[in-house]
Protein backbone atom coordinates (compact mmCIF):
# COMPACT_ATOMS: atom_id res chain seq x y z
CA UNK A 1 0.00 0.00 0.00
CA UNK A 2 1.56 3.42 -1.08
CA UNK A 3 2.49 6.21 1.41
CA UNK A 4 4.37 9.24 2.23
CA UNK A 5 6.92 11.05 4.46
CA UNK A 6 3.90 13.66 4.86
CA UNK A 7 0.49 12.39 6.98
CA UNK A 8 -1.67 14.05 4.79
CA UNK A 9 -0.61 12.57 1.81
CA UNK A 10 -0.56 9.02 2.86
CA UNK A 11 -4.08 9.25 4.48
CA UNK A 12 -5.09 10.12 0.80
CA UNK A 13 -3.32 7.06 -0.55
CA UNK A 14 -4.63 5.01 2.18
CA UNK A 15 -8.43 5.85 1.34
CA UNK A 16 -7.63 5.69 -2.34
CA UNK A 17 -6.45 2.61 -1.96
CA UNK A 18 -9.31 0.85 -0.73
CA UNK A 19 -11.49 1.94 -2.81
CA UNK A 20 -10.20 0.94 -5.87
CA UNK A 21 -12.12 -1.09 -7.79
CA UNK A 22 -9.16 -2.99 -9.10
CA UNK A 23 -8.38 -4.04 -6.13
CA UNK A 24 -11.96 -5.72 -5.59
CA UNK A 25 -11.80 -9.19 -3.45
CA UNK A 26 -7.77 -8.06 -1.69
CA UNK A 27 -8.58 -7.49 2.33
CA UNK A 28 -6.81 -4.43 3.38
CA UNK A 29 -5.07 -4.45 6.55
CA UNK A 30 -4.03 -1.29 7.91
CA UNK A 31 -1.55 -1.87 10.56
CA UNK A 32 -0.59 1.01 12.68
CA UNK A 33 -3.63 2.69 14.11
CA UNK A 34 -4.84 4.68 10.98
CA UNK A 35 -6.41 4.00 8.21
CA UNK A 36 -8.95 5.79 5.05
CA UNK A 37 -11.05 8.90 5.93
CA UNK A 38 -13.99 6.89 3.83
CA UNK A 39 -15.61 3.81 3.76
CA UNK A 40 -13.73 0.87 1.83
CA UNK A 41 -15.09 -0.81 -1.15
CA UNK A 42 -12.96 -3.81 -0.34
CA UNK A 43 -12.76 -5.76 2.73
CA UNK A 44 -10.74 -3.82 5.39
CA UNK A 45 -9.38 -4.54 8.75
CA UNK A 46 -7.60 -1.46 10.78
CA UNK A 47 -5.25 -2.79 13.76
CA UNK A 48 -5.16 -0.07 16.91
CA UNK A 49 -2.59 -0.88 19.11
CA UNK A 50 -3.76 1.68 22.06
CA UNK A 51 -4.44 4.52 23.31
CA UNK A 52 -1.79 6.45 25.24
CA UNK A 53 -3.49 9.54 26.00
CA UNK A 54 -6.55 7.79 27.69
CA UNK A 55 -3.88 7.07 30.51
CA UNK A 56 -1.11 9.87 30.25
CA UNK A 57 -0.88 13.65 29.07
CA UNK A 58 2.65 13.68 28.16
CA UNK A 59 2.34 11.16 24.82
CA UNK A 60 1.41 14.19 22.77
CA UNK A 61 0.86 17.59 22.52
CA UNK A 62 -3.01 18.55 22.50
CA UNK A 63 -3.43 18.98 18.75
CA UNK A 64 -1.29 16.02 17.96
CA UNK A 65 -3.66 13.83 19.58
CA UNK A 66 -6.99 15.49 18.41
CA UNK A 67 -5.66 14.86 14.72
CA UNK A 68 -4.88 11.44 15.79
CA UNK A 69 -8.14 10.30 17.44
CA UNK A 70 -9.68 11.59 14.37
CA UNK A 71 -7.90 9.67 11.88
CA UNK A 72 -8.63 6.56 14.18
CA UNK A 73 -12.28 7.07 14.61
CA UNK A 74 -12.36 7.67 10.49
CA UNK A 75 -10.26 4.83 10.55
CA UNK A 76 -12.45 2.41 12.48
CA UNK A 77 -15.84 3.48 11.10
CA UNK A 78 -14.34 2.88 7.36
CA UNK A 79 -13.10 -0.44 7.81
CA UNK A 80 -14.93 -3.65 8.19
CA UNK A 81 -12.99 -5.11 11.32
CA UNK A 82 -11.19 -4.19 14.21
CA UNK A 83 -7.69 -5.63 15.47
CA UNK A 84 -5.95 -4.84 18.98
CA UNK A 85 -3.28 -6.55 20.62
CA UNK A 86 -4.09 -6.68 24.02
CA UNK A 87 -7.21 -7.08 26.21
CA UNK A 88 -6.16 -3.57 28.11
CA UNK A 89 -6.11 -1.85 24.84
CA UNK A 90 -9.35 -3.51 23.66
CA UNK A 91 -10.96 -1.92 26.61
CA UNK A 92 -9.35 1.27 25.81
CA UNK A 93 -10.73 1.59 22.25
CA UNK A 94 -14.34 0.57 23.02
CA UNK A 95 -14.57 3.31 25.29
CA UNK A 96 -12.75 5.87 23.68
CA UNK A 97 -14.53 5.11 20.27
CA UNK A 98 -17.92 3.86 21.30
CA UNK A 99 -17.07 0.67 19.92
CA UNK A 100 -18.39 -2.32 21.65
CA UNK A 101 -15.59 -4.54 23.08
CA UNK A 102 -17.32 -7.61 22.16
CA UNK A 103 -16.72 -6.40 18.47
CA UNK A 104 -12.65 -6.03 18.89
CA UNK A 105 -10.37 -8.60 17.94
CA UNK A 106 -7.96 -8.94 20.68
CA UNK A 107 -4.32 -10.49 18.71
CA UNK A 108 -1.18 -10.27 20.89
CA UNK A 109 2.05 -10.40 18.64
CA UNK A 110 4.35 -12.92 18.91
CA UNK A 111 8.21 -13.23 19.87
CA UNK A 112 10.95 -15.21 18.20
CA UNK A 113 12.56 -16.44 21.01
CA UNK A 114 15.04 -18.74 19.45
CA UNK A 115 16.23 -15.59 18.21
CA UNK A 116 16.61 -13.76 20.83
CA UNK A 117 18.17 -16.50 22.92
CA UNK A 118 20.57 -18.00 20.56
CA UNK A 119 23.85 -16.06 21.90
CA UNK A 120 25.24 -12.80 19.98
CA UNK A 121 28.07 -11.20 20.35
CA UNK A 122 28.14 -7.30 19.74
CA UNK A 123 29.26 -6.41 16.17
CA UNK A 124 32.88 -5.19 15.22
CA UNK A 125 31.37 -1.83 15.00
CA UNK A 126 29.71 -1.69 18.29
CA UNK A 127 33.27 -2.26 20.04
CA UNK A 128 33.84 1.50 19.81
CA UNK A 129 31.28 1.59 22.56
CA UNK A 130 33.56 0.00 25.33
CA UNK A 131 30.66 -0.94 27.55
CA UNK A 132 31.55 -1.55 30.89
CA UNK A 133 30.74 -5.30 32.15
CA UNK A 134 28.39 -4.45 34.14
CA UNK A 135 25.62 -1.97 32.76
CA UNK A 136 21.85 -1.31 33.17
CA UNK A 137 19.70 -1.47 29.52
CA UNK A 138 16.90 0.83 28.19
CA UNK A 139 16.11 0.17 24.48
CA UNK A 140 13.35 2.03 22.70
CA UNK A 141 11.66 5.13 20.86
CA UNK A 142 13.14 8.30 23.28
CA UNK A 143 9.74 9.84 23.11
CA UNK A 144 7.88 11.72 26.64
CA UNK A 145 5.67 8.36 27.02
CA UNK A 146 8.49 6.14 27.42
CA UNK A 147 9.59 8.65 30.49
CA UNK A 148 13.00 7.85 29.59
CA UNK A 149 13.49 11.48 31.29
CA UNK A 150 12.78 10.31 34.35
CA UNK A 151 14.56 7.32 33.75
CA UNK A 152 18.00 9.48 33.58
CA UNK A 153 17.01 11.31 36.54
CA UNK A 154 17.11 8.21 38.80
CA UNK A 155 20.58 7.52 37.31
CA UNK A 156 21.86 11.04 39.07
CA UNK A 157 20.63 9.47 42.78
CA UNK A 158 23.37 9.46 45.67
CA UNK A 159 21.88 5.33 45.89
CA UNK A 160 22.67 4.72 41.91
CA UNK A 161 25.99 6.25 41.14
CA UNK A 162 27.25 4.91 44.24
CA UNK A 163 26.96 1.70 42.67
CA UNK A 164 29.08 2.55 39.61
CA UNK A 165 26.57 0.83 37.15
CA UNK A 166 25.93 3.09 34.29
CA UNK A 167 22.35 3.28 32.29
CA UNK A 168 23.13 2.43 28.40
CA UNK A 169 20.61 4.04 26.18
CA UNK A 170 19.50 2.43 22.87
CA UNK A 171 17.47 4.03 20.97
CA UNK A 172 16.53 6.87 18.28
CA UNK A 173 14.74 10.12 19.08
CA UNK A 174 10.96 10.17 18.04
CA UNK A 175 9.46 12.52 18.37
CA UNK A 176 8.82 15.47 21.21
CA UNK A 177 12.46 14.42 22.49
CA UNK A 178 14.04 17.73 23.29
CA UNK A 179 13.87 17.41 26.77
CA UNK A 180 14.73 14.35 27.26
CA UNK A 181 17.69 14.59 25.35
CA UNK A 182 19.01 17.55 27.34
CA UNK A 183 18.40 15.31 30.43
CA UNK A 184 20.19 12.33 28.43
CA UNK A 185 23.68 14.88 27.46
CA UNK A 186 23.78 16.35 30.93
CA UNK A 187 23.69 13.34 32.60
CA UNK A 188 27.60 11.69 33.73
CA UNK A 189 26.60 8.58 34.45
CA UNK A 190 24.10 7.58 30.89
CA UNK A 191 25.77 6.18 27.84
CA UNK A 192 23.65 6.89 24.44
CA UNK A 193 24.37 4.63 21.24
CA UNK A 194 21.62 5.99 19.43
CA UNK A 195 20.13 3.41 17.12
CA UNK A 196 21.54 -0.13 17.11
CA UNK A 197 21.43 -2.88 14.46
CA UNK A 198 19.57 -5.87 15.17
CA UNK A 199 22.59 -8.05 16.20
CA UNK A 200 23.47 -5.55 18.45
CA UNK A 201 20.27 -5.22 20.56
CA UNK A 202 20.36 -8.92 21.24
CA UNK A 203 23.88 -8.84 22.58
CA UNK A 204 23.17 -5.77 24.64
CA UNK A 205 19.98 -7.83 26.10
CA UNK A 206 21.80 -10.99 26.88
CA UNK A 207 24.88 -8.63 28.24
CA UNK A 208 22.97 -6.19 30.22
CA UNK A 209 22.68 -6.32 34.36
CA UNK A 210 19.45 -5.34 34.02
CA UNK A 211 17.03 -4.06 31.41
CA UNK A 212 14.30 -1.68 32.41
CA UNK A 213 11.36 -0.14 30.50
CA UNK A 214 9.54 2.78 32.81
CA UNK A 215 7.08 3.06 30.17
CA UNK A 216 4.27 5.52 31.53
CA UNK A 217 1.72 3.28 28.71
CA UNK A 218 2.28 0.66 26.14
CA UNK A 219 -0.01 -1.00 23.86
CA UNK A 220 1.81 -4.00 23.94
CA UNK A 221 5.66 -3.87 24.81
CA UNK A 222 8.16 -5.95 22.79
CA UNK A 223 11.42 -4.79 24.26
CA UNK A 224 10.00 -6.49 27.47
CA UNK A 225 9.09 -9.76 25.88
CA UNK A 226 12.29 -9.39 23.93
CA UNK A 227 14.63 -9.10 27.02
CA UNK A 228 12.85 -11.45 28.61
CA UNK A 229 13.25 -14.11 25.74
CA UNK A 230 17.00 -13.22 26.02
CA UNK A 231 17.45 -14.24 29.65
CA UNK A 232 17.82 -10.38 30.72
CA UNK A 233 16.90 -9.58 34.80
CA UNK A 234 13.74 -7.33 33.41
CA UNK A 235 12.02 -4.69 35.66
CA UNK A 236 9.18 -2.37 34.22
CA UNK A 237 5.67 -0.36 35.13
CA UNK A 238 2.76 -1.96 34.86
CA UNK A 239 0.92 0.70 32.90
CA UNK A 240 -1.43 -0.02 30.00
CA UNK A 241 -0.76 -3.30 28.52
CA UNK A 242 2.20 -4.48 30.35
CA UNK A 243 0.27 -6.01 33.34
CA UNK A 244 -0.80 -8.42 31.01
CA UNK A 245 2.25 -9.22 28.85
CA UNK A 246 5.33 -8.47 31.56
CA UNK A 247 4.57 -11.62 33.15
CA UNK A 248 7.89 -12.57 35.69
CA UNK A 249 9.24 -9.12 35.28
CA UNK A 250 9.99 -6.96 38.33
CA UNK A 251 7.30 -4.54 38.88
CA UNK A 252 8.20 -0.72 38.60
CA UNK A 253 5.11 1.13 40.60
CA UNK A 254 6.46 4.36 41.19
CA UNK A 255 7.54 6.27 38.01
CA UNK A 256 9.11 9.11 39.62
CA UNK A 257 12.69 9.34 39.24
CA UNK A 258 12.81 8.20 43.01
CA UNK A 259 10.86 5.78 42.93
CA UNK A 260 12.74 4.54 39.68
CA UNK A 261 16.03 4.82 41.52
CA UNK A 262 14.46 2.40 44.07
CA UNK A 263 13.12 -0.12 42.25
CA UNK A 264 16.77 -0.79 40.00
CA UNK A 265 18.53 -0.36 43.21
CA UNK A 266 16.44 -3.51 44.63
CA UNK A 267 16.39 -4.88 41.05
CA UNK A 268 19.94 -4.99 40.89
CA UNK A 269 20.60 -6.75 44.15
CA UNK A 270 17.76 -8.61 44.91
CA UNK A 271 19.34 -12.06 43.61
CA UNK A 272 15.66 -13.77 44.92
CA UNK A 273 13.75 -11.69 42.56
CA UNK A 274 16.45 -11.81 40.00
CA UNK A 275 16.31 -15.46 39.89
CA UNK A 276 12.74 -16.06 39.29
CA UNK A 277 12.72 -13.48 36.79
CA UNK A 278 15.40 -15.21 34.82
CA UNK A 279 14.17 -18.59 35.11
CA UNK A 280 10.48 -17.82 34.28
CA UNK A 281 11.13 -15.22 31.45
CA UNK A 282 11.91 -17.12 28.23
CA UNK A 283 9.07 -19.62 28.94
CA UNK A 284 7.00 -16.57 29.26
CA UNK A 285 8.09 -14.92 26.22
CA UNK A 286 7.61 -18.44 24.11
CA UNK A 287 3.89 -17.88 25.37
CA UNK A 288 3.49 -15.21 22.51
CA UNK A 289 3.56 -17.14 19.70
CA UNK A 290 3.86 -15.94 15.94
CA UNK A 291 2.16 -18.93 14.70
CA UNK A 292 -0.77 -18.61 16.98
CA UNK A 293 -0.63 -14.33 15.96
CA UNK A 294 -0.44 -15.38 12.10
CA UNK A 295 -3.42 -17.84 12.65
CA UNK A 296 -5.71 -15.39 14.31
CA UNK A 297 -5.30 -12.80 11.64
CA UNK A 298 -5.67 -15.23 8.85
CA UNK A 299 -9.34 -16.08 10.80
CA UNK A 300 -10.58 -12.68 10.48
CA UNK A 301 -9.23 -11.54 7.10
CA UNK A 302 -11.58 -14.69 6.07
CA UNK A 303 -14.35 -13.48 7.75
CA UNK A 304 -14.13 -10.33 6.49
CA UNK A 305 -13.61 -11.78 2.80
CA UNK A 306 -16.96 -13.82 3.53
CA UNK A 307 -18.87 -10.68 4.13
Amino acid sequence: MPSSSRPEVTILHETAYGRKQAHRGTVCHYVADTGPLLSTTNPSIVTVHGIASRWTNVARSARQDAIWRYRVRRAISSTDALITVSHSSARDVAAEFNVPESSINVIPHGIDVDKFARPTILSTEATKWRLPKDFVLYLGNIEPRKNVDNLVRAFQTKELRALNIPLVIAGKPAWNYSETMAEIERAQNVIHLGFVSDQDRVALMQQCSLFVFPSHYEGFGFPVLEAMAAGAVVACSQRGSLDEVAGPAIKMVDLTSGGLAQSILSALTDNNARQKCTKAGTDWARSFSWDKSVSAHIDVYRQVSAR
